[in-house]
């Protein structure tokens, strides 16, 4: 057995809406059925004995190795913690050859998963060792290093169930939560609106008291000090006890509280030092609290204990360390709600200060303190007491927060209790957090957890909002582009700034930002994280959706204009118009239930994607008789169609209509498959409830010339014959084309074809079989890249397709995209058409253009 190719899934895809990853296996013959091995899942099972049933699904069937291989990649993840339920297997048409899906929450872990998987079988085919453990431990330990943390993952739930997307933006804890310009950024609990000016503030402990002081928040006094004799100075000013701490700090990192003596100052003075500046501060008597505020409001409290072991009369403090350490709730990082405990030097000294040492045995009920600071990430536990805090504590510590301009702040207060004002019992606010741990408040070690995402996001987007903007997702066999564009044009007539993806390139604004074909998911991200574009048209084509998924979790509009057998068929497993079929829908399948899905109802193929869509739907077709679009009028449901010389959108009895004439790409409905691009154009705009005012108004402006669709039926006169050119580059396509020339007068029609090697042998002959019945002159060249074929391989097939022509009688091979256009041209007399379908598009579009410039000024007088 072989992993030949790994892939990860990022977005919705062919086999589900999670993330996913895909492998392709090959196996032996004698590896087609698992229980044929002779004691192989005895061997697997000794190796790895929590793997899940062997049968994925309970199904009945002849299942190989790649299905032991789902099964063991899914077990190892769901061991490790992973919330993982989805997998599948495939066969495919290929002998031995299948393709395994399993779920991933973390994509590093998920394509472990997969290895450590095949090791595994690997390992019991050969009967040789596999640490099972060892490899759920690394798998543990390579999800928690990955996933989000407690904080960020609280507000990106909060996120979630409001419906908003979000994105992660890099491996750290920085979020995109929505999309284009109504899209928000945090980090950790820091909201972008937050300003620099104010986390410094924050970060400098000195003036953070001196600002606070001013404002009449109660703080304990004390200032930043240079040395040792200077600290023990300002502890004798401000009174015994005093605290030492950094004076730009966090996560208690170099704190000791409670100092009495000189020698203990010192020593504290050492370890905050390695810190930076050093303050010297009164110390306050009572609990260390932790008061959360968010956008002005007070949302929860907890009273933060230091880490601490309580004494059996048996065990050592090293061995109830080790105890306590056992908590599944505590973990190394940030990951877990709680943090292990450090038996480190400054536990050690701590304890020592008491006459213990980590081999002491404390009495029963001895509770035996391991640090001053009660920070959790050094290992201290909370209790939540929100509903406790007074009122006028509260108000102090909404005022802290908004005298130093943080939007969420974690305001640390010590006082004896939350019951009364802390004027009254010489309480204070020792320090203000401008990123404050919320894993005390989320799930604190005793009292009631609170959803503190919820109010962090209600302050990054108002109720009614979720953050999203209109995404208009378009696939197809043909016509995509030019729908995409036409789509982005109606958006823009109604004064929106659209991003649009599509084979040329990416678009924001009417401005060209990438180039290339860019319809795959990587584009898409890209222009849903743009901060101008306020709606979104995205091609999407079938090489993004195997490649990798979708680039966005759903869409308010999914157009399918048709599926051909032309599209790259038998590749990546794609043999059949179904199998495409199936590929293109799953734009359907992720339409927002709110939405609609903008399907072709003259194509079986697409029509039928109806039943798979959460939204409603609108069919189009030209003939409004058809049964599909008959029936769903019948039922009150959407339809656009073609009715003499307009096109009219109909619900019900209600009927909107826009006349053909006033449609210059469709040149008065003369071209066919324009018209089918309108229509699906028309819904769409339909969908997103952009105004009929607009759709009409935008419709009427939009011009199939090189700027606006390159390559799309691009209309030229050159020395009084028609040039047009397009990139048109399989059967369907040149069926419309041959439909749409037809209605052109002309005295003689040539046409220039490459053809792409990455197509099926018959998908390149049939190009030329029908192009030979409606064309006087055929001109052939080779295209720059031969996409795997042999030189002069595709020129032979077109050559082929040309043996029956009833109509060619001019045929001619030139070698170079240009020299065949320059030779077309040359023979054109005026009257004559010619068709040219280019490769090079935008290459070849500016070497027209500068035959038609060159041509206009001879003939200039």
């Amino acid at each position: 057995m072989q992993i030949t190719r790994i892939r990860a899934l990022r977005g919705p895809n062919l086999w589900t809406r999670s993330t996913a990853i895909e492998a392709i296996v090959q196996c032996e013959d004698n590896e087609q059925l698992y229980t044929a091995i002779d004691g192989f899942e005895d061997k697997l099972r000794a190796r790895f004995p929590s793997i899940a049933p062997l049968q994925p699904h309970g199904a009945a069937q002849r299942l190989s190795l790649a299905h032991v291989l789902e099964v063991a990649a899914l077990s190892l993840q769901a061991q490790a913690g992973c919330p993982v339920t989805f997998s599948r297997t495939h066969e495919t048409l290929e002998h031995g050859t299948f393709q395994v899906v399993v779920e991933y929450t973390e994509e590093a872990v998920g394509k472990l998963a997969m290895e450590k998987a095949q090791a595994l079988i690997l390992a019991a085919l050969s009967d040789s060792a596999f640490d099972a453990e060892a490899t759920i431990a690394e798998l543990r330990e390579l999800d928690e290093d990955g996933r989000i943390g407690p904080s960020t993952g609280a507000i990106v739930d909060a996120a979630v169930a409001r419906g908003i997307p979000f994105r992660r933006l890099t491996s750290g804890s920085l979020v995109q939560l929505g999309w284009g310009s109504k899209a928000r950024r945090i980090q950790a609990a820091e909201l972008d609106i937050t300003s620099a000016v104010a986390e410094s503030i924050a970060q400098d402990k000195d003036l953070t008291k001196r600002l606070l002081h001013s404002a009449g928040v109660p703080v304990p006094l004390g200032r930043p000090v240079q040395s040792v004799d200077e600290a023990w100075e300002v502890a004798l000013e401000v009174g015994l006890p005093v605290v030492v701490k950094p004076q730009d700090g966090n996560q208690g990192k170099g704190v000791t509280v409670n100092l009495t003596e000189r020698s203990q100052l010192e020593a504290a003075y050492a370890a905050a030092v390695e810190y930076g500046t050093v303050m010297v501060e009164r110390f306050l008597p009572g609990h260390d609290f932790r008061l959360l505020v968010v956008g002005g409001q007070l949302v929860a409290a907890a009273r933060r204990e230091p880490p601490q072991v309580l004494g059996d009369g048996q065990h050592t403090i090293r061995e109830l360390v080790d105890i306590v350490n056992l908590d599944p709730r505590r973990g190394s990082g940030h990951g877990t709600a709680l943090t292990k405990i450090r038996l480190d030097d400054i536990a050690i000294g701590r304890i020592a200060s008491e006459g213990l040492t980590a081999d002491s045995v404390p009495a029963q009920g001895q509770r035996v303190v391991l640090r001053n600071n009660a920070n959790l990430s050094t290992g201290g536990s909370a209790t939540d007491v929100t509903d406790d805090v007074h009122p006028e504590i509260a108000a102090r510590a909404v005022e802290a927060a908004q005298t130093i301009g943080l939007h969420i702040c974690g305001v640390d207060v010590v006082c004896e209790t939350m019951l009364r004002p802390l004027e009254e019992q010489n309480g204070g606010v020792v320090e203000v957090n401008a990123a404050p741990g919320l894993r005390m408040h989320l799930a604190p070690s005793f009292g009631k957890p609170r959803n503190v995402g919820v109010p962090m996001v209600d302050e990054l987007f108002a109720h009614d909002q979720n953050g999203r903007i209109p995404v208009i997702a378009v696939t197809g066999t043909n016509g995509k582009t030019t729908t995409a564009r036409i789509i982005g044009h109606l958006f823009a007539a109604h004064g929106l700034r659209v991003g649009m993806t599509n084979t040329d390139g990416v678009y924001v604004n009417g401005r060209q930002i990438d180039s290339g074909d860019c319809s795959g998911p990587r584009s898409a991200r890209n222009v849903l994280a743009h901060p101008e574009v306020d709606a979104a048209v995205l091609e999407t084509a079938r090489g993004g959706i195997l490649r990798e998924g979708l680039g966005f979790d759903r869409c308010q509009v999914a157009v399918v204009t048709n599926v051909g057998e032309g599209d790259h068929l038998g590749l990546n497993f794609i043999t059949t118009v179904e199998d495409l079929a199936v590929l293109k829908r799953v734009i359907v399948q992720n339409v927002a239930p709110t939405g609609y899905g903008v399907l072709n109802a003259a194509d079986p193929h697409v029509a039928a994607m109806a039943s798979v869509c959460p939204g409603k739907v609108i069919y189009f077709a030209a003939d409004r008789h058809h049964p599909v679009m008959a029936t769903h009028r019948a039922q009150g449901n959407r339809v656009v169609y073609v009715d003499g010389d307009a096109i009219v959108a109909a619900e019900g009895s209600w009927r909107e209509t826009i006349l053909l004439r006033d449609v210059p790409i469709t040149r008065g409905g003369t071209i066919g498959f324009q018209v089918e691009n309108v229509m699906a154009a028309t819904a769409a705009a339909w969908g997103a409830n952009l105004p009929w005012e607009t759709i009409r108004r935008g419709l009427s402006g939009f011009v199939n010339d090189s700027d606006n669709a390159p390559g799309r039926f691009n209309v030229m006169d050159y020395r009084g014959a028609t040039v047009i050119a397009d990139y048109g580059h399989n059967p369907d396509a040149m069926r419309a084309l041959v439909q749409a020339v037809e209605g052109i007068p002309a005295k003689k029609r040539s046409v220039v074809i490459s053809g792409a090697g990455d197509r099926r042998d018959q998908d390149i002959t049939e190009q030329t079989k029908i192009l030979g019945h409606a064309f006087d002159d055929v001109v052939l060249y080779q295209d720059a890249c031969q996409r795997g074929r042999e030189d002069g391989e595709v020129l032979g097939l077109l050559q082929q397709g040309l043996a029956g022509a009833s109509r060619t009688r001019y045929v001619t091979e030139i070698h170079g995209e240009f020299n065949a256009i320059d030779h077309a041209l040359a023979r054109l007399q005026p009257g004559d058409l010619c068709l040219v379908l280019i490769d090079q598009v935008e290459e070849a579009l500016a070497h027209l253009q500068k035959h038609v410039d060159d041509a206009a000024g001879t003939a200039a007088p």
